[in-house]
């Protein structure tokens, strides 16, 4: 039987049952499958795919067929973007680059077999499996909260319906009301970072609802960017956001979605919205797959991005515990050309080079006035290790500003592009 590509993108379960058998396409390339359609995997699909011409299988599973990126949901929050622009396909990876698309659920990793098995009950073989699962959030890490409040309490870290959701009850609340965020604990994945959504919410809150009050619920004693976040706050939202630590509060308790309270250790805090930002841990996918250490991350080999647990598994992005690189679209996009030059090395034989990687995060305060930070990084025997990096400085002109933010939109048009092609 043909495999039409047409045929493939539109019924990815029964095209999933002929994967299952590689005798039956035919198969004499090395197969690699990817786990997760996001700044990771997309980008390992196709720089895969495009540098190894067509002498490796690659398979992308990915459940979404319109993938929102999580960077910029917060300026969708703010007004800034509108949620349709952040909207992308994965029609290119197939058409123009040769990558099989399965829209499916990856429900189990079989090791030993050298499987993934998928929601529908179909399994795909590989050679080398690449995961890029992202964070999933720590069960009862928040008493009071788990995914069945994210109507009432939206998280908003999945950009898309969550997004549209938190920005729609920022718009309905009442006047002088208020507006709670319960911070997770580091690490965290970022974007969409916290502390810009309150930059997002406060923009939006001092035109439509000036008399509101922000209240972040932290339980860190600092944060990235704190002293030019802070800066913009007072500048911009003077009087609306008040940053409170467990040093303070005595930290959250519980929430209660039904009736919109936060518990505190000696108060009780009636809101209007909640943002609640659980603890994170590596994506369950990961899990399942013995591939999690007792902190709940994925470590890896710094230079190829493998599994510390399994060689032939590749773990991206938000789901690595992998030294000093932070939890970002930017840091995945990077890791996933390391591991697709490995893997192109492991399969072909082409030429390895020692990696270098870099990350940067640009965050939005207020109209114009961008800030960033920034590093590079080499891979050692033990970590991803940063050797040299750069931040926004307080007091900057509104110019330098500006030219910081349009150089956040043009690394969003050029990442989008590296990913999806």
């Amino acid at each position: 039987m043909i495999l039409n590509r047409r045929r493939f993108l539109g019924t990815a379960a029964a095209s999933a049952a002929l994967l299952s058998s590689p005798v039956a396409l035919g198969q004499t390339r090395p197969r690699v499958v990817i786990i997760g359609g996001g700044a990771g995997g997309a980008t390992a699909a196709r720089y895969i795919a495009k540098d190894s011409a067509g002498a490796i299988e690659v398979i992308l599973i990915e459940p979404s067929r319109t993938y929102y990126t999580c960077f910029f949901s917060n300026l969708a929050i703010g007004g800034f973007q509108p949620l349709s622009k952040l909207a992308h396909s994965y029609g290119t990876l197939a058409s123009e680059y040769g990558v099989t698309v399965v829209h499916d659920w990856a429900s189990a990793v079989d090791r030993e077999k050298k499987e993934v098995r998928l929601a529908g009950g179909d399994a795909i073989s590989y050679d080398r499996l690449v995961l890029s699962p992202g964070i999933d959030f720590v069960k009862e890490a928040i008493e009071g909260w788990d995914v069945t409040a994210q109507t009432k309490m939206p998280h908003a870290y999945k950009a898309g319906t969550q997004t549209q959701l938190l920005k729609a009850q920022i718009e309905a609340m009442p006047e002088g009301g208020t507006f709670a965020m319960v911070a997770p604990p580091n690490p965290y994945r970022c974007p969409p970072g916290p502390y810009e959504r309150v930059s997002m919410v406060a923009h939006v809150l001092k035109q439509r609802n000036p008399t509101a009050k922000i209240l972040i619920l932290d339980p860190k004693e600092k944060f990235s960017k704190q002293g030019l976040f802070m800066e913009g706050w007072e500048n911009h939202y003077a009087g609306m956001v008040d940053w409170l630590t467990d040093e303070f509060t005595g930290g959250v308790q519980r929430v209660d979605p039904n009736t919109m309270e936060v518990v505190l250790e000696d108060e009780t805090i009636k809101a209007d919205v909640c943002n609640v930002i659980p603890a994170m841990q590596a994506g369950g996918i990961a899990q399942q797959a013995g591939l999690t250490n007792d902190e709940g991350w994925c470590p890896i080999v710094p230079a190829t991005l493998q599994s510390r647990m399994d060689d032939n598994i590749h773990v991206l992005g938000d789901a690595t515990q992998n030294g000093d690189m932070p939890k970002s679209g930017f840091s995945a996009n990077s890791q996933a050309k390391a591991a697709a030059m490995a893997i192109r090395h492991a399969l072909t034989g082409s030429r390895a080079f020692k990696p270098r990687f870099s990350n940067t995060c640009w965050s939005l305060i207020s109209t114009d006035n961008g800030v960033k930070v920034g590093a590079s990084y080499v891979a050692t025997d033990e970590k991803i290790a940063k050797v040299d990096g750069f931040i926004s400085q307080n007091n900057e002109d509104d110019a330098l500003r500006r030219r910081t933010y349009e150089e956040s939109l043009g690394w969003y048009a050029g990442m989008t592009a590296d990913m999806f092609g």
